[in-house]
């Protein structure tokens, strides 16, 4: 009988963990979701990634113990976290609560479980105000907003668990994740949704009257701020090419995601109206606090080691693939 490697898959009913869930059973691994559906949709599992989904948290240590014990489980890939820079300077006990404790009660039952091998989803976050660009991994890391800093107390505390208990990680830190399945199954739908693709094709749509740029007077070319945008596929293929690295035997590490190339607000909203032929209204705001001018990443270090290249580095294609998502998710309520 043929040996299937089992994944177990934190927050997979999300953003990025579905777009990974995907591509996981694509290449034949069993994978088992464990979601509160906080942020993840219960649709999307039973319709389009038709695994099995836990409902429950990560900070339940009983459960997480019976799924790696009764699952036979070979590996964790863990996305769950709370993820919203705002909320997380607002109540940053929820962000050390969840992100911090539950990933720490996710490791203490993988090592009572003798699990030892795990795909961790960090951020750029971690890096803060960047020094030099591009970002590598060994850019000091100076999170300005407790998002990041709970993302980057849980890498110390895999090197630790490394160190004392052998656990092996990969580590992603990844900058702008964006776009959808090409075939329109799976995309972004967070609620509220922080982030400036989304939130342009919901202008778009009619949903919203306008998006607004904070901040035009950034020493960039256009004034806006410049972000690194990097396809949910690829950063699925990354995670996926994380875990066979770990699987074949490798020693824990750290890398960014991203595609080294950088774009303004003002050029995603051009792009926006190209790609959907609507007219999206803008307006300016003033700066948001700690948004640096320009975030770009070298991802130099994941294409040596783990022979990761982004498929789709073209923004218009990243977008074209999120319209398309959006279209079918949300409808146009524009009439036009």
């Amino acid at each position: 009988m043929l040996n299937v490697t089992k994944i177990l898959v934190t927050g997979g009913a999300g953003y990025l963990g579905s777009h990974t869930v995907q591509q996981l059973t694509h290449y034949g691994y069993e994978v088992i979701i464990l979601d509160n559906l906080s942020n993840g949709h219960e649709d999307i599992v039973k319709n389009v990634l038709k695994v099995p989904l836990i409902k429950g948290d990560i900070r339940d240590s009983k459960l997480l113990e019976q799924i790696l014990r009764d699952h036979s489980i070979d590996a964790v890939i863990h996305f769950a976290a709370d993820a919203y820079v705002g909320e997380s300077t607002e109540n940053p006990a929820k962000y050390y609560n969840n992100n911090v404790g539950g990933t720490l009660t996710i490791l203490e039952a993988m090592k009572k479980s003798e699990v030892d091998k795990f795909v961790f989803s960090s951020t750029c976050a971690t890096y803060g105000i960047p020094q030099e660009l591009p970002i590598n991994e060994s850019h000091p890391q100076n999170p300005i907003n407790p998002y990041g800093a709970s993302k980057k107390m849980v890498e110390q505390i895999l090197a630790d668990f490394d160190r004392a208990y052998g656990l092996k990680y990969v580590c992603f830190r990844f900058f702008n994740a964006a776009g959808a399945d090409p075939n329109g199954e799976l995309g972004e739908d967070h609620q509220p949704e922080p982030h400036l693709i989304p939130l342009v094709f919901y202008t778009a749509l009619g949903k919203r009257s306008s998006i607004s740029i904070f901040g035009s007077d950034y020493p960039t070319q256009d004034g806006t701020c410049v972000r690194d945008y990097i396809h949910v596929l690829d950063l699925a293929q990354a995670h996926l090419l994380g875990l066979k690295y770990l699987l074949n035997g490798g020693e824990s590490e750290i890398f960014n995601l991203g595609n080294g190339e950088g774009f303004s607000v003002k050029e995603v909203i051009d792009i926006a109206r190209e790609v959907t032929g609507k007219t999206i209204k803008v307006e300016k705001s003033d700066r948001r606090a700690g948004d640096p001018a320009i975030l770009v990443s070298s991802s130099q270090k994941a294409s040596q080691i783990l022979g990761w290249q982004p498929q789709y580095p073209n923004l218009k294609t990243i977008m074209t693939h999120a319209w398309q998502w959006h279209l079918k998710r949300h409808g146009d309520l524009t009439g036009r």
